[in-house]
C-alpha cells in the first residue's frame, strides 16, 4: 500500500484504485492512469491489503457494513482518506490523497468573496459541490484562517477526520464518527454542550443532522457544513425536502433566518496539465435572499447571484468564465461545467473584450 500510495504521490495523483483484477490505477489531472509497473492484483492480494490498513473496531465495521471510511497517516510520508468497499464478492479501495499541510486559501483559486464567511460569528455557512470537489480542502483552509485569527473553541465532525488542525489563536478539536462519536447527529447534538464558537458539520446526511445544525445556528454558533448539490437554489431545495411537507414552512423560516452564505464549488483541469483549479458560485444571504427563501421563491435566487457582486457575490458563470478567457481552463470543459450554458457565453465574450 504504502509503496503505490508513494508512486501516486511521486505523480501527483489525487486518488488512487485498487481492484482485485485489475491493475493499480491513480487520476492525475481528473484521468485514470495505470501505475507504471504494476501487475494486475488477484483477490487474495488485495484482500491481504485491507487487512494490513484496517485495525480491529474497521475491520468489524466492514464486515458488518460492506463498507468503511478511515483516515490512514504515515508519519512525515502523506495523509489519506480512504474507503475499502465491496464489489462482485471482493474488496476494493479508493484513496483520497491529502496534503500534510492545509492549503492557505491563496492557493486555492477562489474568488476573495468565500473569505467573507471566515468573519461571520453565527449563522450556517453551506459548502457544496459533487463528490471530489475540493469542499473539504475549502473548508479546512477557512477554518485554518479562524483558527489563526480568532480566540475561538473550534470543533470538527468528521468521517473520517482529514486535515489535522494545530492549536493556533483557537483552540481546535476534532471527532472522528466511529472513533470519537457514534454518528453526526449524536456528535453535533453532544457539541452543544462543550462550548464551541465555530462547528464543522463533515457532511449533513439526514434530517436529524440538518435539523440540529440549524438550531445551533440559531443559538449563536457559527456552523460549516456540506451537502452534495451544485448551486444555491438547489442546495435550498435539498434542505427543505429532507423535512416532511408540514414542517417545510417551518424549516424554510429557520433557514432563512441563520443561513449566512452557500458557496458551490467544481474543479477542473488546468489546460496546461499542472493538476486542477477551482471555480465556484458563491451566494450571500442578503436581505432580499432571505425574503426569497421564506417566500417559497428561491428559484429567483440565481437572478440576485448576477447581479449581486458588490455584496459579495459570484455566479458560477463568470467564475468558470474568467478562467476560461485567461486560458487557465479550456473554454469546452468550463462550458460543460457551466449551470447557464448561455450565461457563461456572455460572460466570456465580456472577459474577451
Amino acid at each position: 500500500m504504502d509503496q503505490l500510495l508513494e508512486i501516486s504521490k511521486q505523480h501527483n495523483a489525487t486518488d488512487l484504485h485498487i481492484c482485485a483484477g485489475s491493475r493499480p490505477l491513480m487520476r492525475v489531472n481528473a484521468k485514470l492512469e495505470v501505475i507504471p509497473g504494476t501487475s494486475v492484483l488477484s483477490a487474495e492480494e488485495v484482500a491481504g491489503i485491507v487487512g494490513a490498513c484496517l485495525d480491529p473496531m474497521h475491520m468489524d465495521r466492514l464486515a458488518r457494513n460492506k463498507v468503511v471510511d478511515f483516515s490512514y497517516s504515515r508519519s512525515g510520508f502523506g495523509r489519506f482518506r480512504c474507503n475499502i468497499y465491496k464489489q462482485r464478492g471482493t474488496y476494493a479501495i479508493a484513496v483520497r490523497m491529502l496534503p500534510l499541510k492545509i492549503p492557505p486559501f491563496s492557493s486555492l483559486g477562489l474568488p476573495e468573496e468565500v473569505l467573507q464567511f471566515t468573519k461571520k460569528t453565527n449563522g450556517l455557512v453551506l459548502m457544496t459541490g459533487a463528490t471530489g470537489s475540493g469542499k473539504s480542502t475549502t473548508l479546512a483552509s477557512l477554518l485554518d484562517i479562524i483558527n489563526q485569527e480568532y480566540h475561538y473553541h473550534i470543533l470538527t465532525i468528521e468521517d473520517p477526520v482529514e486535515y489535522l488542525h494545530s492549536h493556533g489563536k483557537s483552540l481546535v478539536t476534532q471527532r472522528e464518527i466511529g472513533e470519537d462519536a457514534v454518528s453526526f447527529a449524536s456528535a453535533l447534538r453532544s457539541a452543544l454542550r462543550q462550548d464551541p464558537d465555530v462547528i464543522m458539520v463533515g457532511e449533513m446526511r439526514d434530517q436529524e443532522t440538518i435539523s440540529i445544525a440549524l438550531s445551533a445556528a440559531e443559538t449563536g454558533h457559527l456552523v460549516f457544513s456540506t451537502l452534495h448539490t451544485m448551486g444555491a437554489v438547489k442546495t435550498i431545495d435539498r434542505v427543505l425536502d429532507s423535512f416532511p411537507t408540514d414542517q417545510q414552512n417551518q424549516i424554510r423560516s429557520q433557514l432563512a433566518t441563520v443561513l449566512q452564505g452557500i458557496v458551490s464549488q467544481v474543479l477542473l483541469p488546468r489546460k496546461d496539465g499542472n493538476g486542477l483549479v477551482a471555480a465556484c458560485e458563491v451566494m450571500t444571504a442578503t436581505p432580499a435572499v432571505r425574503n426569497l427563501i421564506r417566500e417559497g421563491k428561491q428559484y429567483q435566487i440565481s437572478n440576485i447571484i448576477q447581479t449581486g457582486r458588490d455584496q459579495g457575490m459570484c455566479s458560477l458563470e463568470r467564475s468558470l468564465a474568467k478562467l476560461a478567457a485567461q486560458g487557465i481552463v479550456d473554454e469546452k470543459i468550463a462550458r460543460i461545467k457551466a449551470l447557464d450554458v448561455k450565461l457563461f457565453e456572455q460572460y466570456l465574450a465580456l472577459s474577451k473584450r
